[in-house]
Parts: structure tokens; C-alpha cells; sequence
């Protein structure tokens, strides 16, 4: 049995990438590994701990009811479900030693102007991701001149 942990942190996206894997597949273990998005610094003076991990918790299950039913609709399937509240290394980690020989698979929705954590030790950095926010606002400021003339 082919086994495979999926670092998700959007539905669609996943989803997306894996639709060919879910083609002729044999008996594949999924184990479905949320990455919840980031709150901001200061969400911390509004909102208590429990709180964020209730919303996590309520965000994760959304996310695993929406790609659950496709991964489990192949025969002999098995899915686990795992919300990543460490370092996505450590989790990796963990997995790897929990399942031998699991294979990983990057899902997570690239964001601009910010890079995402990397999953292995091994992984390189990411290059693309440094040119984001500066060409992101060469690209504002490009589309105010164009507004003020």
C-alpha cells in the first residue's frame, strides 16, 4: 500500500494537483495534513488562544469535508486526517517515522510576497518568492500612475 502525506492549505488548490494522482490509483493511506493560514500579530488582543484553536479546528474540518470524499472514493483508500499546530518539518519528521517509506507532497496555495515553510530539512529555499513583494509594488505604484493621468 502506497503511502502518501498531502501538506494542504486550500481545498481547490489541492485538489487541483491531485486529480491526475487520483486516476488509476492502487490502494493508497492518505494522510491529509492541514496548514492553517497564519493570524496576524495582532489578532492576539482580541482573540484568546482557545479561540484561534477552535477556529482551526472549525477551518481543518472544512477543509478535510471538502477533499475527504475524493481521496476515500477510491477503492480500498484510507484516509487520516492531521492538523499541523508544530513545524511542518517536525510533522514531516514524525510522519516519516510513524510511516516508513510515506512519500510527500507540497499542496499548499503559493501566496505573494511571502514564503512558505518548508517541509523537509532537504527542501530548497524558495528563489520565485523573493521577487513577489517588490514587483508586487512596482505594479501598484504603476497602477496609480496610470489612474492619476
Amino acid at each position: 500500500m502506497e503511502k502518501i502525506a498531502v501538506f494542504v492549505n486550500d481545498a481547490e488548490y489541492a485538489r487541483h494537483l491531485l486529480q491526475p494522482m487520483l486516476q488509476g490509483a492502487g490502494p493508497t493511506q492518505w494522510v491529509l495534513v492541514a496548514c492553517a493560514p497564519r493570524l496576524s500579530r495582532h489578532i492576539g488582543r482580541w482573540v484568546s488562544h482557545s479561540a484561534r484553536q477552535q477556529w482551526r479546528e472549525r477551518w481543518a474540518t472544512e477543509l478535510f469535508g471538502a477533499l475527504e470524499p475524493a481521496l476515500s472514493a477510491q477503492p480500498s483508500a484510507k484516509v487520516e486526517k492531521l492538523l499541523a499546530t508544530r513545524a511542518l518539518i517536525e510533522v514531516s519528521a514524525r510522519l516519516q517515522s510513524r510511516l516508513h517509506n510515506v512519500r510527500l507532497l507540497d499542496a499548499r496555495r503559493p501566496r505573494l510576497g511571502r514564503i512558505d515553510e518548508p517541509i523537509t530539512a532537504e527542501q530548497p529555499a524558495a528563489d520565485a518568492a523573493r521577487w513577489a513583494g517588490p514587483v508586487a509594488a512596482a505594479t501598484g505604484l504603476t497602477a496609480m500612475l496610470t489612474l492619476v493621468d
